[in-house]
């Protein structure tokens, strides 16, 4: 693979005098309008879990575990080619710990390519792409994320319908003035191909097996400041106070047919209905000392039809559980997704440059708030902790807590009621090469 990258960086050099390495890219024109560029990234983590109860390991009750593991590793390569002409291609891996299969290797996550029909106003494009509707974060840039991770209940329907947030999908997106857009047409994947999935139909809504009608999906913002890029699909967590924007943005999530559940003996189909409202907001508070601050809101609703509940057990330490009865399931887990009403927010503060030595800090919290159908209490997850800027996000360590709730079914009924919380304290460390 190492031989492989140095062949092609070598001919794509010598293949024209005009092609100079400056600004971090290879530019293939004098001006640098048309050029290549290569990043990396990597997130390692150190954590302690609580695990929720009944979890076990390798068939070994336990209630708690520390691990080591590679939360996200990227490689992205992406330019402006040609005159109108954009590539795009990200291959890596995701979490990945003591429980992972071995030497799964990097796969593709991003391939596609757009033109640009009209200057900055259209481009059009397609591919296995991040250009998601819905809100901000359904498509974070995670180099720049704010705290210890991205809202992940933003991407609803991750490596359900789609692989890890990527769909594949035609889409236009481009700028109007102050009003940046996107709105794409995806295939959805097939649910039976989703890690965990078990055929049949219950009173409660899940993801159908027959054959899927296209989703369509878009997000529109108004940048009231400084214009953010949207040369890729992503969106950035934090600045760290070098622009100055406010962004109030709205988005929709729909296909027909989506989802099925049973009423009485009948298959019942209902479509996928989600929309959402938000609001960034990341400024310098005192460009003299470099201070910033960083603050993000949105406002969810969620339909995927009655009863639906989907956990999310991010990286989980715990391969199965004896409990039954715990709606969270096994290790981590807690019942992120659902039909129902979501809140979130959070914010962070960007001490003044050279606080300790050359770096500095930036703690931050979060808050997830939802209710959903099937659950007698509101789901708060919250999270707190602190970025020790090394060198901007090029070397970042985040000292996090994450505090969850733990759900347990009620005997007869199709509900659950709240019985208690679970902890991590997570040790991150990030290098980004950009």
């Amino acid at each position: 693979m190492k031989k492989c990258w140095c062949i092609v960086w070598l001919g794509m050099s010598l293949s024209s005098q005009a092609q100079t390495f400056k600004e971090g890219k290879l530019w293939l024109n004098e001006d640098g309008s048309n050029y290549f560029k290569v990043t990396l990234n990597a997130q390692i983590w150190l954590r302690n879990t609580e695990l929720n109860p009944g979890s076990t390991v390798n068939g070994f009750a336990q209630t708690n575990v520390t691990d080591i593991g590679i939360r996200r590793a990227r490689l992205q390569a992406f330019g402006q080619i040609a005159d109108r002409v954009f590539i795009y291609t990200q291959i890596g891996m995701n979490n990945f710990n003591a429980l992972s299969d071995r030497k799964a290797g990097f796969f593709i996550h991003d391939i596609n390519g757009d033109y640009e029909v009209v200057r900055k106003k259209l481009f059009v494009g397609g591919g296995l792409t991040a250009w998601n509707g819905l809100s901000r974060f359904s498509a974070p840039a995670v180099g720049s994320i704010l705290g210890i991770d991205a809202p992940l209940f933003e991407q609803n329907t991750n490596d359900v319908t789609d692989q890890f947030l990527r769909k594949l999908s035609l889409y236009a997106k481009g700028k109007w003035g102050k009003l940046d857009y996107r709105l794409v047409m995806s295939n959805p994947m097939s649910i039976t191909k989703a890690a965990g999935y078990t055929p049949g139909v219950s009173g409660n809504s899940s993801f159908s097996p027959r054959p899927t009608r296209m989703q369509w999906h878009g997000y529109v913002q108004w940048q009231f400041l400084d214009p953010e890029s949207n040369v890729t699909g992503y969106n950035a967590g934090t600045y760290l106070g070098s622009k100055r924007v406010l962004n109030v943005g709205a988005g929709f999530q729909y296909q027909p047919a989506a989802q099925w559940h049973l009423v009485g003996t009948d298959t019942v189909s209902t479509a996928m209905r989600n929309f959402a409202v938000d609001l960034f907001y990341d400024v310098p508070l005192n460009s003299a000392k470099g201070t910033a601050l960083s603050a993000y809101a949105v406002y969810m609703h969620t339909d995927y039809g009655p009863g639906y509940l989907r956990n999310q057990a991010t990286m989980n330490p715990a391969s199965g559980t004896t409990r039954t009865d715990i709606v969270n399931g096994s290790g981590n887990g807690y019942p992120s997704f659902g039909t129902g009403h979501l809140l979130y927010g959070q914010v962070g503060y960007k001490c003044r440059e050279n606080l300790l030595g050359k770096t500095t800090l930036m703690p931050y919290a979060s808050l997830q708030y939802a209710r959903y159908e099937r659950l007698n209490a509101a789901v708060l997850f919250w999270d707190a902790g602190v970025n020790w800027l090394l060198k901007g996000q090029t070397s970042k360590l985040t000292l996090a807590y994450q505090n969850r709730p733990v759900f347990q079914n009620i005997p007869g009924t199709n509900t659950a009621d709240r019985i208690g919380t679970k902890g991590a304290v997570l040790l991150q460390y990030q290098v980004f090469w950009n």
